[in-house]
């Protein structure tokens, strides 16, 4: 039951991962006008995608300092994902399995 819960959980937190990859490069393209958000594929993509990222990037926004243009929040998110799955989760589950 331990291994399964921990599957479950470091096969979300490599989705999650996927995720956060595919909508920074995603906004890097929108940024140098490769794609733009006029298409509504594109948009729909970037809205649902926004949407699933922006919970998790809101508590970290609040504490890090605005630099601009910059937005270090999908960095600290991918960290706090690589601990996770590194570090916190083998630690939790060792003893259980």
């Amino acid at each position: 039951m331990a291994l399964a819960l921990y599957q479950i959980i470091s096969i979300l937190l490599n989705v999650l991962w996927w995720i956060i990859i595919v909508q920074a490069i995603m906004s890097w393209l929108i940024a140098f006008n490769v794609i733009n958000t006029y298409n509504d594929f594109v948009r729909s993509i970037w809205i649902a995608l926004d949407r699933l990222t922006q919970p998790l990037y809101r508590p970290i926004r609040r504490i890090m300092p605005d630099l601009g243009a910059l937005d270090l929040s999908p960095m600290v998110v991918l960290l706090i994902i690589i601990i996770l799955q590194q570090a916190i989760l083998p630690a939790i589950f060792s003893p259980l399995m």
